[in-house]
């Protein structure tokens, strides 16, 4: 069994202060949601693996959550209770569910290989993870202000080609964020650099957990700055004509 935090997070970071603040910044966004659902097929059951507070879970199947994190099922809808369980001890039998799913979730796994496995085990066709790209994810402009946070999440994700490794044949699909995405990872506001000058904003990404108060001040001061004498702008303000930013965020579908 995988240690847990003080909320029964499974993870190294403590869903117990980043749910405080998580469905008022982190909710589905619906084109994410799109590619998500599509890559599910005509599954009619679905396992959604760290469910968190199920975001992206299909509304028009038969979803089963598992999510280890009080704090995070105390969120979930009441008709839509989650399992408490881990990716890598999951209660189900073999080929119990059409498809699986997992957001925003594999880099919080302590065992990768027997999560995955797990997963497979259970599952008799598609595994769809939504995740990103540590080899992308520092190719965007809060490298500048805040390296250590994009260290932390370059770190903390998994390789793709070691989640294919564990799901067999697998397709890799980049997904655009859009320029108004919901969904607040930090890529979301790729556009709207002074959304992440919010505290809130910054909790409810799991990376800014791992930064010391030192670095968070640094960020704030420097961005601050340079919004306001246009330093900012010079260089990015490009990206605000953007629809969608090409960045770290896949599917990885495995079939």
């Amino acid at each position: 069994m995988s240690s847990r935090l003080a909320d029964d997070s499974a993870g190294d970071a403590d869903y117990g202060e980043i749910g405080k603040v998580y469905t008022g910044f982190r909710n589905p966004d619906p084109r994410i949601a799109a590619t998500v659902l599509a890559s599910l097929g005509d599954a009619k059951t679905v396992l959604n693996v760290g469910a968190g507070a199920g975001s992206y879970e299909p509304a028009d199947r038969r979803v089963t959550a598992v999510e280890p994190s009080a704090s995070m099922r105390a969120l979930r809808r009441a008709d839509r209770p989650a399992v408490d369980a881990t990716a890598e001890d999951l209660p189900f039998g073999d080929n119990s569910f059409d498809a699986a799913m997992a957001t925003f979730t594999v880099h919080q796994w302590p065992d990768l290989a027997k999560g995955l496995g797990e997963v497979r085990r259970v599952t008799k066709g598609p595994v769809a993870i939504l995740t990103c790209d540590p080899d992308r994810v520092r190719d965007f402009w809060l490298y500048e202000y805040a390296p250590e946070v994009l260290d932390t999440e370059a770190r903390r994700y998994p390789a793709i080609s070691e989640i294919a490794k564990y799901l067999g044949d697998t397709e890799v699909v980049p997904v655009p964020v859009p320029r108004d995405c919901v969904d607040g990872f930090n890529e979301a506001y790729y556009a709207r650099p002074e959304m992440l000058l919010k505290p809130a904003a910054r909790q409810a990404c799991s990376a800014w957990s791992f930064v010391d108060a030192a670095a968070e001040e640094r960020f704030t001061r420097k961005l601050t700055s340079d919004l306001a004498d246009g330093t900012w702008a010079a260089k990015y303000d490009a990206l605000k004509e953007q629809p969608a930013f090409d960045g770290s965020l896949l599917l990885v579908i495995g079939r």
